[in-house]
């Protein structure tokens, strides 16, 4: 087994518009569709609802999901499937916020276990891509009568005006534990790491092609699910926390991501290795070699787990989105 240079896989029709700047990163000729905003890179996880729209086909017309159930230790390693089966923990995407995103949050495990029946909650990260405004966590505590009241209100001026405004630049990390109110600024093209479901509380959609008042609550009722949003507010030394500039090399989220997904930075200046394991690779820059094939920014790989350690060599840059170590 070898890596597998992976074609676009953008769900149609998400409800925030985006996809011009997945197109310039990818370098691929033409325009891209107005609300084509995520590529789902490596997934065998499925839009909310749909029954097969989101899985990444590969090039020979197989279906990802179906190839890892049919030899996971193939794909996955033995330590993995011992501990969790065919899940592989992850599903990445490339987004591009052709429009701010509205102000909401994710569920964590438990909540969604319990209420939703489902293995994960959405715990998140972002690498910044090209860089613009982001909005997390409170600024204050909250009621939740009152963040209930605003959201039957949809006032999103108030809605948004309650979480830290703050400008990212390329290079950066964002943390966002479930549950943390975040909206992504427009013009903000990021690479995510996020558990593998699509699951979320919208608290605001007046300016997206969605009924949220139907389904921003995941079939709940918006009393119990904003019960699965953090109230309490963050102060500035939360906020380091959270977010700040990736370093070199290496693991680039905080420790507390950890347990749900990582991803590593490799900076090329000639030879580096990429360490055996299931694994999605993003070339952020250059011009590379991996196990001799050439791939120029933009390019993502799957990468088995059998395919082993590989060899990288040129200028440039690597993201390496790993699932959790087993």
């Amino acid at each position: 087994m070898i890596p597998i240079l992976l074609p676009p896989n953008r769900p149609a029709e998400r409800f925030y518009r985006g996809g011009a700047r997945i197109s310039a990163f990818r370098g691929e000729d033409g325009g891209a569709a107005p609300r084509e905003p995520e590529d789902w890179i490596g997934s065998t996880t499925t839009v909310n609802g749909e029954p097969e729209l989101g899985l990444t086909t590969l090039p020979d017309g197989r279906v990802l999901r179906d190839e890892i159930e049919r030899d996971p230790v193939a794909w996955l390693g033995d330590e993995h499937v011992a501990r969790w089966g065919t899940d592989t923990r992850l599903l990445v995407k490339l987004l591009d916020a052709g429009q701010r995103l509205p102000v909401h949050a994710h569920p964590h495990d438990d909540f969604a276990a319990m209420h939703l029946g489902r293995a994960h909650g959405k715990a998140e990260a972002w690498y910044i891509l090209q860089g613009g405004t982001v909005h997390i966590g409170l600024r204050q505590d909250v009621e939740a009568a009152d963040l209930s009241a605003l959201v039957v209100r949809q006032d999103a001026t108030t809605l948004l005006g309650l979480l830290h405004e703050i400008e990212v630049a390329a290079g950066d990390v964002v943390w966002v534990p479930p549950g943390e109110l975040h909206a992504i600024g427009a013009g903000v093209l990021l690479l995510e790491l996020q558990q593998p479901e699509d699951l979320s509380i919208l608290l605001e959609w007046g300016d997206f092609a969605i009924d949220g008042a139907a389904v921003g609550h995941l079939g709940l009722g918006f009393d119990l699910a904003l019960a699965a949003v953090t109230t309490t507010a963050r102060s500035a030394g939360d906020l380091a926390s959270l977010i700040s500039a990736a370093p070199e090399s290496g693991s680039v989220f905080p420790a507390a991501a950890d347990e749900y997904f990582r991803l590593e930075r490799v900076l090329l200046r000639g030879a580096a290795a990429v360490d055996q394991g299931f694994s999605i690779v993003i070339v952020n820059d250059g011009d590379v070699e991996i196990g001799a094939q050439r791939f120029r920014r933009g390019s993502t790989l799957l990468v088995p787990h059998a395919a082993g350690a590989l060899a990288a060599t040129g200028t440039g840059e690597l993201l390496v989105a790993r699932p959790p170590a087993p």
